[in-house]
């Protein structure tokens, strides 16, 4: 009898919990959500709620884990302030419509990294919803290309310097020479900072309005070919709600750096 009371208040104190977080974060790649619900409850005091999503072994079976596919996702999303995805792997038909569903009833939908990549391609509704397009094909003609590996260094510049997610309480550490396509930039550079040995995305395409944040800059060890696109964060109306996307955000310690961190924080508390 003791041993059920202690399991229901257990339950209770999770349900309660889960029921008090402010942001939902729906992650298949935990430690990097951890730091980042950390910086969110120290800095912002903001109370945080991490899902795990699994996904099928190589039989197509799922664990017996919760988090499997999505199915542990909350019924009703809409309490939450914003929700947060972090998923590598494939995206479940129920999950994509679940985050849909939000954003377009009103939410804040928060995107990081790997939330738009080749896996999400069969996915029917995804890309069209985000308004991108991961063009076939090689890179030199405009094909998707992602890059990961020790000699990848890139930097990331501020295009919005009047936007709240890219200025508020954000100190760029660096002046980056950097020339954009859609936004005039001074000749001393744009602020920004660098990642080392991390990973980055070329040819993202972006499909209908989209307000750019931040742009990259990439230089190839190999071919020498210097690459600058305004991909690496925006913003996009959808429906009552809103979807932002931020591009870094490979490893854990981008989560720490200083300025991204921040810049990530500011995309969570964001009002539109």
């Amino acid at each position: 009898m003791k041993l059920h009371r202690l399991l229901v208040c257990v339950l209770l104190l999770l349900v309660a919990s889960a029921a008090s977080a402010e942001v939902l974060i729906v992650a298949d790649e935990i430690p990097a959500m951890r730091t980042l619900a950390r910086e969110l409850k120290a800095e912002e005091n903001v109370d945080s709620q991490i899902i795990s999503f699994a996904h099928p072994n190589k039989k197509g079976e799922m664990p017996d884990t919760a988090g499997a596919s999505g199915t542990n996702l909350p019924p009703d999303l809409s309490s939450y302030q914003a929700v947060i995805v972090y998923i590598h792997g494939d995206l479940a038909e129920n999950a994509e419509n679940a985050f849909i569903d939000y954003a377009t009833n009103g939410g804040k939908l928060v995107l990081l990294h790997h939330s738009i990549s080749t896996g999400k391609r069969k996915n029917p509704h995804w890309f069209p919803f985000l308004g991108v397009e991961l063009p076939e094909g090689d890179l030199e003609h405009g094909g998707y290309k992602w890059i990961e590996n020790s000699n990848v260094t890139w930097s990331i510049v501020n295009l919005a310097p009047k936007n709240f997610i890219t200025t508020n309480k954000v100190v760029y550490p660096e002046k980056i020479p950097y020339t954009s396509t859609t936004t005039a930039t001074p000749h001393d550079g744009l602020p920004g900072f660098t990642f080392h040995g991390d990973e980055v995305y070329l040819n993202h395409l972006l499909k209908g309005p989209h307000t750019l944040l931040l742009g990259f800059k990439y230089t190839d060890a190999t071919t020498g070919v210097t690459y600058m696109q305004d991909r690496a964060g925006w913003i996009k109306s959808a429906g009552k709600g809103w979807v932002i996307y931020l591009m870094p955000g490979h490893h854990v310690w981008d989560f720490e750096d200083a300025a991204y961190s921040r810049i990530v924080l500011n995309a969570i508390i964001y009002k539109p």
